[in-house]
């Protein structure tokens, strides 16, 4: 079975937040949760339906943004591409297209951003710390 590319975008695109949220160093990412570790550590949490429905609805909507992000970021970057590809780079354009590949950047963090705090907002205090204790290897992740 081959993955849609538009999975593979959200997949990649929550790996990196992923990535970030176990670095020591990130106040940031150590304040919030990956869905992967909320899925992965569902029962070990105490997840209720409702707070699973709540997940899989933010996770939904979220898929369908990052696919029209994804694509709007691709385009920007094959514009990109092209510009400074040819054998003399007009500056001014390419700065100006910069400005549309860092404004697509932006929304899809922001995005990943909303979307992390959803569901830190979706979980107790004590599911919170249980996936604190999870991720920092006091059970599986």
């Amino acid at each position: 079975m081959r993955a849609q590319p538009w999975m593979l975008a959200v997949l990649l695109l929550f790996g990196a937040v992923a990535a970030r949220a176990q670095q020591p160093s990130d106040p940031i990412g150590e304040a919030l949760f990956p869905p992967e570790l909320v899925m992965q550590n569902q029962q070990a949490i105490g997840l209720s339906g409702e707070q699973k429905e709540s997940l899989k609805n933010e996770l939904r909507q979220a898929q369908q943004q990052f696919t029209d992000l994804q694509w709007k970021l691709q385009d920007e970057v094959e514009q990109m591409a092209k510009l400074v590809g040819q054998t003399t780079v007009d500056e001014k354009q390419v700065l100006a297209q910069l400005e549309k590949v860092l404004t697509a950047e932006r929304e899809v963090k922001r995005r990943q951003i909303v979307l992390l705090v959803r569901i830190k907002n979706l979980l107790t205090a004590e599911q919170q710390g249980k996936l604190r204790t999870l991720r920092a290897g006091g059970g599986k992740t």
